[in-house]
């Protein structure tokens, strides 16, 4: 049997994200050093601030990551598996898979977040549209000046651009026969043209990093090809997602290819987890969000 971890993006953050591991002797200095990053204990930042704060560009995708790099570092699967991550996930995904250690992928994760702010329109976001074929979606967008931002299975579309485009694109959806259409809590357009401006100085800094090779048994998907990264070859389709449709429905077709049978979603979220158990019923699926501890999580790593 061959696991794949698979990598959370923005959007599932929750107060209690970090519940099942806080005390863990494991997730302790990733989240000391998620603190640093966010300029204060973490934990008192999910009890205290609000929604807006919460939501944040930079807050959300520094949490994010540091949920997954928590929750893989707790697991520490000792067989081999690949592991691939989902927008900022990706990031996520670089960490868990040893190319950097957990304060480096995180001071990487918040120089991406800073550059997209930097880059995008204060007014920019995303939304989603379910059901139709992607050349309507195309059609869409583009009458809007939005861009799909992902391509999932089962004609599932993320599109970004000015959030009242997104929400203008969104109706004209659902007029059109769209199953459902909205725009959702994301507040920069990932992974679309509007962010080109970011991926310089984020390239400067991934080549800055001097990326390892992936830790022995750890094989890392890229998202923005599907094919294997095998250190800083990796870079510049990492730097470029930022501003270039991701195709995540391409992603995971790729694991599957490579004998992935078990799959387990590290969160926030159920999200993909969700998305993977619709599109390949005969798989084994799981998010770590499914358990009531970490326990229960490494029995079915491990049984």
């Amino acid at each position: 049997m061959t696991l794949a971890l698979l990598c959370s993006g923005q959007g599932r953050q929750s107060r209690e994200m970090f519940a099942l591991f806080a005390d863990a002797p494991a997730a302790a200095p990733i989240l000391a050093a998620a603190s640093a990053a966010l300029g204060q204990d973490v934990q008192a930042f999910l009890e205290t601030a609000g929604d807006a704060a919460l939501y944040a560009n930079r807050t959300s995708q520094i949490l994010c990551v540091a949920r997954g790099l928590a929750a893989a570092a707790c697991l520490a699967p000792t067989e081999p598996f690949l592991v691939a991550g989902y927008s900022v996930g990706e990031m996520t995904a670089w960490g868990v898979a040893g190319l950097w250690p957990a304060e480096q992928t995180l001071r990487l994760t918040a120089i991406r977040a800073e550059a997209m702010d930097a880059a995008g329109g204060r007014d920019d976001g995303l939304g989603f549209v379910r059901g139709l074929p992607r050349d309507r979606v195309a059609a869409l967008v583009d009458r809007f000046d939005c861009a799909i931002a992902i391509v999932n299975p089962g004609l599932l579309f993320v599109i970004g651009g000015a959030r009242d485009a997104v929400e203008r694109c969104c109706a004209a959806a659902l007029e059109g026969g769209a199953h459902s259409a909205r725009p959702i809590a994301v507040h920069v357009a990932s992974h679309t043209p509007r962010l080109s401006a970011a991926v310089p100085s984020f390239r400067a800094a991934l080549e800055a990093s001097e990326p390892r090779r992936p830790s022995p048994g750890r094989t890392l998907i890229g998202a923005a090809d599907a094919s294997i990264v095998t250190g800083a070859r990796g870079i510049a389709g990492l730097a470029a997602q930022v501003c270039t449709t991701v195709d995540w429905a391409a992603t995971l077709d790729a694991l599957v290819e490579r004998g992935v049978d078990r799959v387990l979603e590290l969160g926030p979220g159920t999200a993909l987890a969700d998305m993977v158990r619709s599109a390949y019923p005969l798989l084994d699926v799981r998010a770590v969000d499914d358990f009531r501890g970490m326990a229960g999580v490494a029995a079915w790593v491990t049984r």
